[in-house]
C-alpha cells in the first residue's frame, strides 16, 4: 500500500512532465497531432493533461476508481473534430507511446524503492489493463461517432435530394435528379407531404427529367406519394417523364395515365400558372 500511495503520488507530481515529453515524442505526420496551429496544440496538451489526471486517479490506492473515471474524457475527445478526422490507428498509438511513458516511469520507480518483481508486475499490469480498457472504450465511442455523423451527412444528402422548392404561396416544385433508392423514396414521401402542408400548397410540380431509371418500389412510392397528396388536397403534375420509364411504368401496372403530366416543366408551369 505504501509503494501504491507513493507511485501514485509520483505520477501526479509529475503530470505536465509526461504531457511535454508525450508530446515531444508524438508522431506529428497525420491528424489533429501534425497541427502546428498553437491553440490546437493547447488543446491537444490540455486533453493529454486531462487523461493523466483520471488516469492518476485510477491508480489511487484510496479511491479505488474504476476506469468508468474517464467516461467524461473518452466521449468528449472521441466527439472532438479534429480527432475524428484523425485516423484511428494513428489515436490508438498515441495511447500507446503514453502508457510507455508510464512504464517508463514505473520501472525507475521500483529500481529506485527496490520494488520486489512481484509488485512491480502487479503495477505493471494495473497500468496496461487500463490503457487497454480505455483505447477499447475510445474507438468503440469513435465508431458510434463517426456512425452518427455518417447518418447526419445522409440525411442531409437526402433533405437536399428532395426539395420541396415553393414557387407560389400556392404552387411548389419537387424536382428529382438522379438514382431514386428506396431510402430515398421513403423519406421523399415524408418529406413532401410535411412540406406541402407547411406550405399550405394546392399544385405540386414532379419533375422526373432528371430521372433516367426507375424500379418497381421506387414508382409505387412515387405513386403512393401522389395519392397522399390528393387526400392533403394537393394536385399534382408530373413533368419530363423520359420514354423509357413511362415504358417500364406501364409494363408495371403503375397507373401514372390517371395522373395529369405535361412533357415539360415549362408546360407544366404554363399551364398552372400562366392559364
Amino acid at each position: 500500500m505504501q509503494y501504491q500511495q507513493e507511485l501514485h503520488q509520483h505520477y501526479l507530481e509529475n503530470i505536465d512532465q509526461i504531457v511535454e515529453k508525450w508530446y515531444s515524442a508524438s508522431d506529428k505526420s497525420s491528424g489533429v497531432y501534425a497541427s502546428e496551429d498553437p491553440e490546437v496544440i493547447a488543446n491537444l496538451k490540455a486533453q493529454n493533461r486531462g487523461f493523466h489526471e483520471r488516469f492518476c486517479e485510477v491508480l489511487n490506492p484510496n479511491l479505488n476508481l474504476s476506469c468508468n473515471a474517464f467516461e467524461d474524457w473518452v466521449v468528449s475527445t472521441a466527439r472532438d473534430d479534429r480527432h475524428l478526422d484523425t485516423p484511428i490507428e494513428v489515436v490508438v498509438q498515441e495511447f500507446y507511446r503514453n502508457q510507455e511513458i508510464y512504464l517508463h516511469i514505473l520501472r525507475d520507480f521500483c529500481e529506485a524503492k527496490d520494488v520486489d518483481a512481484q509488485t512491480a508486475l502487479d503495477y505493471f499490469k494495473k497500468i496496461t489493463d487500463s490503457f487497454n480498457e480505455v483505447i477499447v472504450w475510445y474507438i468503440r465511442e469513435s465508431a458510434n461517432q463517426a456512425e452518427f455523423q455518417l447518418k447526419a451527412q445522409q440525411d442531409l444528402i437526402l433533405e437536399l435530394s428532395t426539395p420541396v422548392i415553393s414557387l407560389t404561396p400556392t404552387v411548389a416544385l419537387l424536382p428529382l435528379v438522379g438514382d431514386i433508392d428506396t431510402n430515398r423514396a421513403q423519406y421523399m414521401m415524408d418529406n413532401v407531404l410535411h412540406s406541402c402542408s407547411k406550405l399550405e400548397v394546392d399544385h405540386l410540380f414532379i419533375d422526373m427529367s432528371g430521372v433516367v431509371v426507375i424500379d418497381t418500389m421506387v414508382a409505387q412510392r412515387i405513386f403512393s406519394i401522389i395519392e397522399a397528396l390528393k387526400l392533403l388536397g394537393v394536385e399534382t403534375i408530373i413533368s419530363g417523364m423520359r420514354p423509357e420509364i413511362a415504358q417500364t411504368s406501364t409494363q408495371l401496372g403503375i397507373p401514372f395515365g390517371k395522373i395529369k403530366t405535361t412533357n415539360s416543366l415549362k408546360d407544366a408551369v404554363q399551364k398552372i400558372l400562366f392559364s
